[in-house]
């Protein structure tokens, strides 16, 4: 637990705020606690490192920032979700996939993945592709799925190389080999491998990105969310930090400006730091995941253990 009284308020403050819960406990800690099974990653792995590091609160931004910018996902997100109206509420699912398959059971990443399945089948319709013309969508389809996942893939990827001094073991190839086992329970099985492979697919994409009316007004929700007052000042630096690590001909798509990625990598890494030190080192979900490891057998003694 936090080692004092102001430690244990921010750091309820901040799960409340990620989690949705009026308690701070998250409401995916049981799967991540469920079973004596092991998961699709390990502490001493990539996807694993990257996605408990407070970089990822960086990355979460520029992943939304990036879906944005293809009229498919936008259009998924605008038709068929409560973005307006619980922003919170919408991240919240978001989070839960991505802890859930990080650090859960085999067992609980196929269920999450079942529920996230369910979902998609709902979601279909028609949007404008960059050249105006009118395309039929699912939020099934493998090609508007790929986008997604190598947005976010792409951005927790770069935020955490630009904000986190953790180095991530195996480098960006290991992070992108290892997190394309994330996807297959979504029946997602052509995915970039590599570093090299994430940036040709990115290029592939390139020219269906778009902005329109539409896409501002998301940008601008993704801009100024309807945080609590306190919380904002931070959260628009951290916006600020995102922007300044997507690709040049994003930024300027985006319009928002080029912030500069000298100057805000050591100014987000000390914020973060203040972050981390205001909620405490402790994770009730990285604890809950290692206690099931060391049930399963593959720790001992604060060690992995390799079968």
């Amino acid at each position: 637990m936090p080692n004092n009284l102001a430690q244990r308020y921010f750091s309820k403050r901040f799960r409340i705020l990620l989690s949705g819960d009026p308690d701070g406990i998250p409401p995916w800690l049981e799967e991540v606690a469920a079973s004596d099974a092991p998961g699709l990653y390990l502490p001493d792995e990539a996807p694993w490192i990257a996605h408990a590091d407070l970089a990822t609160l960086v990355g979460g931004i520029r992943a939304l920032l990036m879906q944005a910018l293809h009229p498919g996902s936008l259009t998924g997100v605008r038709s068929h979700s409560r973005y307006k109206t619980d922003l919170l509420g919408r991240l919240s699912g978001t989070i839960r996939w991505l802890t859930v398959t990080t650090f859960a059971s085999t067992a609980s990443v196929s269920g999450e993945a079942d529920r996230v399945n369910k979902m998609h089948q709902r979601v279909k319709g028609k949007y404008k592709d960059s050249s105006g013309k009118t395309i039929d969508y699912k939020a099934a389809d493998p090609h508007l799925l790929r986008w997604v996942h190598i947005a976010f893939m792409d951005s927790f990827l770069r935020c955490h190389q630009a904000y986190s001094s953790r180095p991530l073991p195996g480098g960006a190839d290991e992070y992108i080999r290892l997190w394309s086992q994330s996807v297959i329970p979504l029946g997602l099985t052509e995915v970039p491998m590599s570093e090299a492979e994430l940036l040709s697919e990115l290029e592939r994409y390139r020219p269906e990105l778009t902005v329109t009316d539409e896409t501002r007004e998301v940008i601008q929700i993704i801009k100024n969310p309807p945080l609590p007052k306190t919380s904002l000042p931070a959260y628009h630096f951290l916006f600020k930090a995102a922007l300044a690590t997507l690709p040049h001909e994003y930024q300027k798509m985006i319009g928002l400006g080029h912030p500069s990625l000298k100057i805000m990598r050591p100014v987000t890494k000390n914020i973060l730091r203040l972050i981390l030190l205001a909620i405490g080192p402790d994770s009730p979900i990285e604890e809950a995941a290692i206690a099931r490891l060391y049930r399963a057998g593959l720790m001992k003694d604060g060690k992995v253990i390799r079968k």
